[in-house]
């Protein structure tokens, strides 16, 4: 097995969890549901949980049972200020730069909000392509489809040919099944979920190393 194309998730992959930036995006979403969907504030966050489960996103779910304005849910989930939570990691810049693969940003948020955060992690440049939310439309990891979605817009490379990095096991586990060489960032490795798990992204030429 020879890999010539890897996808990176984007939001608590290329940056930790701990920078607390999901958490206040997860908290304009919030308000998102209550101001501008009239949802009660004591039912957003288990209405997002349950989206959460059942579509892969809040978006996807607020797609299929209400009539939601997907730029302006975006844009308004997405206005936060991206260098108060995030710094420039010219290290991973080196890291992902020097992978002999072509390598794509594979998001369910929108090109946009990835631009701005490869932008603050001084990322900007080194990836082959953006496939966002609007590239996989109407679906979105973990959906198979989202898969199919990336790996056309990839130009079409084998299953077996292509690596995935992300957070969430459960897209790791669904990318796996596929056929994709896949590596659970940020978390331990549960069983079947991933082919390996990355703590330090200096690790990370020596897990591809023997399929690049």
């Amino acid at each position: 097995m020879r890999i010539n194309t890897i996808f990176f998730d984007l939001d608590e992959t290329l940056y930790p969890a701990s920078s607390g930036l999901w958490a206040v995006i997860g908290e304009r979403i919030n308000t998102y549901l209550h101001e501008r969907m009239g949802i009660p504030a004591d039912e957003t966050q288990a209405l997002r949980e349950r989206f959460f489960r059942e579509y892969g996103t809040t978006l996807r779910g607020l797609q299929v049972n209400f009539k939601v304005n997907t730029d302006d849910y975006l844009a308004f989930v997405h206005d936060v200020p991206l260098d108060h939570y995030l710094r420039p990691d010219p290290e991973l810049r080196k890291i992902i730069s020097a992978l002999p693969a072509r390598k794509f940003i594979f998001t369910n948020s929108d090109r946009a909000h990835a631009g701005r955060v490869l932008e603050v992690l001084g990322l900007q440049g080194i990836f082959d392509g953006i496939l966002d939310v609007h590239t996989l439309a109407p679906y979105c990891k973990p959906m198979r489809e989202s898969f199919e979605m990336a790996l056309q817009a990839a130009g079409s490379p084998d299953w077996q040919d292509c690596a995935l990095l992300d957070d969430q096991a459960r897209i790791t586990q669904a990318a796996r099944s596929l056929g994709m060489y896949t590596v659970l960032v940020g978390k331990p490795l549960t069983d079947g979920k991933a082919d390996a798990a990355l703590d330090k992204w200096a690790d990370l030429p020596a897990l591809l190393e023997a399929r690049i």
